[in-house]
């Protein structure tokens, strides 16, 4: 059965919203990975371009392995089989040590899962996990993310039991006023009976403006439709984000 999706620039453009050329940096650090496998087994019916393009297909529309099959012209089981291999290796590039001349915003936002040991049912009627995310203010480019947590948790909570504050210390972060009490850079907050000192709400309007940037961040991460509605189970979720802030970088830098 022959496929009808190949890693050729009408496809990629189409399918993952990646010019050709960043595409082909997606692939080298694939490969660079060790997406290739070992060697000395059965060869993949795909090469790895091929290979790429499906996963970052995926991630993009949401299809199930069943409808990608003929797609590419393989069967379910490999699509999982590919989807399986290479999700882990989309990760990002490491990136610079935290500099406390850069600013940092962290937000967090639920992501409709199918998984109940990930999951949990939350404040947007589904069944979700809480995924947290920092960013670059300025470049506006996934600078961390935690590992997903259950819907009902508070944002601080989460932040408290991540790996994020080791990863920000030294930065200056900020948030919103979820995160009282963390340490951060959080909004002045209005006491009953006490209105904001002038000065105070000049502070807030300025704070939500570039606190909103976040925001922007995660409207342009669920265009990958992964994060709407995510089936994968354990660290799929966990590795879906991470796949989707390395194409989403991509998508933005090169």
């Amino acid at each position: 059965m022959g496929g009808v999706l190949r890693a050729e620039p009408v496809w990629v453009e189409t399918f993952t919203g990646l010019w050709i050329d960043r595409f082909a940096k997606l692939v080298k650090a694939v490969k660079e990975r060790g997406g290739n496998g070992p060697g000395g087994g059965r060869p993949w019916c795909l090469p790895l371009a091929d290979r790429v393009l499906l996963v970052a297909v995926y991630h993009r529309t949401n299809l199930t392995m069943r409808q990608l099959a003929p797609l590419f012209g393989i069967s379910p089981g490999t699509v999982c089989r590919v989807i399986h291999r290479l999700r882990p290796l989309l990760e990002p590039a490491p990136r610079a040590v935290a500099d406390v001349e850069r600013l940092w915003i962290v937000d967090g936002t639920l992501i409709p899962v199918r998984d109940r040991t990930v999951g949990a049912s939350s404040r947007n009627y589904r069944f979700s996990a809480n995924v947290q995310v920092i960013i670059d203010a300025d470049t506006r480019l996934v600078v961390a993310s935690a590992r997903p947590a259950p819907g009902t948790k508070a944002d601080g909570h989460v932040w408290r039991e991540s790996e994020l504050p080791a990863a920000a210390a030294g930065t200056t972060v900020i948030a919103d006023g979820a995160y009282l009490g963390t340490g951060l850079i959080v909004p002045h907050r209005r006491r009953a009976g006490r209105p904001l000192l002038h000065g105070q709400e000049e502070d807030n309007a300025e704070h939500r403006r570039v606190r909103a940037r976040v925001e922007h961040t995660f409207a342009r991460m669920k265009n990958w439709k992964i994060l709407r509605d995510c089936r994968q189970k354990g660290d799929g979720l966990h590795h879906a984000v991470q796949a989707v802030a390395t194409m989403h970088s991509l998508a933005l830098v090169g």
